[in-house]
């Protein structure tokens, strides 16, 4: 697989097999994905692997919590902005069409969506889900290089046939993602990454991009 072909057929995959993703393969994706660059080498990405047993039992953790109807945990950073200016606000209410719509989910069934918000702490069913810190006192560069990271780990996944789906939505149950990995202190949890191989009976529909003269401006001599 090229480049462009992981690249292109990278998306966010919420449904997997029980397939087992060997350690081996995993350790040769986030080998590589060390290369990932960053303002002056720093590195600033803090990664836990679970599978097995440990991630069965965290799924297990976190679902009684939201059976429960615990509260969530208070956010260490900002998801979005308090209010999304155009064209930023309609493309995130255009994915929530397409998300739910593919489920057949309408906008006023807010069970259902709650629902289906949920498998997220399944982690879709996946085998192997990857834990992504961030030392609280690194700064929106850093920020942007873990995103940088995390992209190369995507596309490398790609590259040995699995997919992924990275899961900001994991930060809202931080303290019990911390009771199973016991990380430092100093570290915030910025997201959790499922990562298996697709089922393709889910028929997941792929969003869409926006056109390139919407984000691109060439200055041309």
């Amino acid at each position: 697989m090229d480049v462009y072909e992981a690249v292109t057929s990278r998306r966010a995959v919420r449904g997997f097999t029980d397939r087992h993703v060997p350690r081996e393969v995993l350790e040769r994706v986030l080998s590589a994905a060390a290369w990932a660059p960053s303002g002056s080498n720093l590195q600033p990405w803090h990664a836990y692997v679970l599978t097995g047993g440990p991630l069965a039992e965290l799924k297990r953790r976190v679902g009684e919590r939201v059976a429960a109807g615990d509260p969530w945990d208070e956010r260490e950073y900002e998801m979005y902005p308090p209010a999304l200016k155009s064209p930023y606000g309609e493309r995130r209410s255009a994915f929530g069409e397409q998300r739910y719509g593919a489920l057949g989910i309408p906008r006023e069934d807010l069970v259902a969506r709650q629902r289906a918000a949920s498998a997220n702490w399944d982690c879709f069913g996946a085998p192997a889900a990857l834990f992504c810190y961030i030392d609280r006192d690194m700064g929106p560069a850093q920020w942007a290089d873990v995103g940088g990271y995390l992209q190369t780990v995507m596309l490398l996944l790609r590259a040995e046939g699995l997919h992924s789906c990275t899961q900001m939505a994991w930060s809202v149950y931080r303290k019990t993602v911390a009771e199973a990995l016991s990380p430092p202190d100093e570290l915030i949890l910025y997201c959790g990454m499922s990562i298996g191989f697709e089922d393709a009976t889910m028929g997941d529909a792929r969003t869409g991009r926006a056109p390139l003269d919407e984000t691109v401006t060439f200055v041309e001599g």
